[in-house]
């Protein structure tokens, strides 16, 4: 499998070469264009009970999309519903923990479940479930904006705004708490962050959806009954 990433990192398309019996497992909406030895193959992967989670817990699609490549090499091209960049990951016997959304595709070998994070991130916008994505192969990941890679030490510690949060390794510290008081998280333009503990990789987008929402719905034209 060979990927080549486009037009980044505002409006990124993926291209993925796939070879000859070759497969990569896709969300649901995500397929922007393919060629004509392509298959496609839709099911509830791991199961309908991995399945229900990963949609109802883990915010992604019910259904994952399964593409292969026939007799020749085949050609894929992915992309997210939002602007923004898009990242591939090579995953060597490890496991990453992403936020509901920025899952896009990955290559046969790693498996896509969900994690219970812990109840303090009850409050935080991404839920109470990150999917868990485990093994060995290609993960293809989007962003809000670019995405910003930070590699911690051990012992270090790095906060993140949740919003901002894409992924990170499994077994890095973290705990989410408001920022200040309750009035400075309801009046401040901030709220949730989370505290990270290396050592461990982790990945951050340069813009969050929520904030953007925050700053657009106000001047939404209000109907008039």
């Amino acid at each position: 499998m060979k990927t080549e990433m486009l037009y980044r990192p505002s409006y990124t398309l993926t291209r993925v070469l796939l070879e000859p019996g070759e497969t990569i497992n896709v969300e649901g909406g995500s397929m922007v264009s393919m060629g004509k030895n392509i298959g496609i193959e839709t099911k509830a992967r791991g199961g309908i009970f991995s399945a229900l989670k990963r949609s109802v817990l883990g915010g992604e699609s019910f259904f994952i999309n399964t593409y292969k490549s026939s007799q020749s090499e085949g050609e894929i091209t992915l992309a997210p519903p939002l602007p923004g960049d898009m990242c591939v990951q090579e995953l060597k016997n490890e496991t990453l923990l992403v936020q509901s959304g920025s899952f896009v595709a990955a290559s046969e070998g790693i498996d896509i479940d969900t994690k219970w994070t812990g109840a303090k991130t009850f409050f935080a916008s991404e839920g109470l479930i990150m999917l868990k994505l485990s093994g060995s192969g290609i993960l293809i990941l989007s962003s809000f904006g670019a995405i910003h890679e930070i590699k911690l030490d051990a012992g270090q510690t790095y906060t993140i705004d949740t919003g901002h949060l894409v992924a990170f390794t499994e077994g890095i510290g973290f705990d989410v708490r408001r920022v200040g008081g309750i009035k400075s998280t309801l009046f401040s333009g901030e709220g949730l962050v989370v505290d990270l503990t290396g050592p461990g990789k982790v990945l951050m987008q340069t813009r969050s959806e929520d904030s953007f929402l925050s700053w657009l719905i106000p001047r939404i034209p209000k109907r008039e009954h």
